[in-house]
């Protein structure tokens, strides 16, 4: 059987990718990304044991291929931000384009490769986890137990989201902020349907600031595609504070320019609660 050539180093690529951070890898994977029938993806899979044969073993169990103990791959690079990419965009690496463009590069966040195996497993499995944590508030390590069940892009950062047994709440860890190994421990009882700021809806409604000319309201309104001069954008209630910080939007002063603010939050009562300062 001849398998599709001029796309089977992705297919092998995010194959490997999966099996490295998430641990284990299936031909489910290879046929909802690529939309290949499970015949290739299954000859995907014996292709990459013939290249990596100690890097997975099959376990019947999990109906899955298990990523093994000294796993070494010959696709990626071990740097958490091919996977986090991977999460964030649905793609491997930004296309290239024959039109001349520029990307901003930002500097990169260091995430260790245990760390994020670990919270990976622990998502994935819904475990607690036994992880050292610093923040500017407290920078020495202190000793969290946490049960994770969702990573999050919120702009320049990825959190990680977490019932907080300490905190006895859900909250965002900052992902880079992890130390050590974590250790993973039993079942977690606190799932995401629990989370009740994860799984409620808020809207949020935008307008031009009202101290613009009419003409300056006019070019916000086309910018933003807006519907009888107003943009509703509608979030996690969880994910706010952080949608706000990104438009630039400050809740609680305007900027003395009209121009460097731009946009006003015009329901800000409906959201309040969900405020990170209340």
């Amino acid at each position: 059987m001849s398998i599709p050539k001029d796309t089977q180093a992705e297919r092998l690529t995010l194959l490997e990718l999966v099996a490295y951070w998430e641990g284990k890898v299936n031909t489910t994977l290879l046929t909802r990304h690529f939309g290949i029938s499970r015949q290739y993806a299954s000859a995907d899979l014996k292709r990459y044991r013939e290249l990596a044969p100690d890097n997975l073993r099959y376990c019947a169990s999990a109906k899955s291929y298990l990523a093994g103990i000294d796993f070494q791959p010959i696709y990626i690079s071990t740097d958490v931000a091919q996977y986090l990419n991977w999460l964030g965009t649905g793609h491997l690496d930004h296309q290239s384009s024959t039109v001349p463009n520029e990307v901003l590069t930002l500097p990169p966040r260091k995430v260790a490769p245990a760390v994020m195996r670990g919270l990976v497993s622990a998502i994935r499995e819904q475990r607690r986890v036994d992880v050292d944590y610093v923040s500017l508030s407290n920078p020495d390590r202190q000793g969290r137990i946490i049960a994770p069940h969702a990573f999050v892009k919120t702009g320049l950062r990825w959190h990680l989201r977490a019932w907080c047994e300490k905190k006895q709440s859900y909250r965002d860890f900052v992902l880079s902020r992890f130390r050590g190994t974590p250790e993973l421990m039993d079942k977690t009882d606190h799932k995401a349907e629990d989370d009740v700021s994860w799984n409620t809806e808020v809207t949020l409604i935008f307008q031009p600031d009202p101290r613009l000319s009419p003409a300056k309201r006019h070019v916000l309104e086309h910018d933003y595609q807006m519907r009888d001069g107003e943009l509703q954008v509608t979030t996690r209630a969880c994910l706010v504070q952080y949608l706000l910080n990104e438009m630039q939007v400050n809740t609680k002063v305007l900027d003395g320019t009209p121009e460097a603010q731009q946009l006003v939050l015009v329901n800000q009562a409906d959201i309040r609660g969900w405020l990170f300062e209340g």
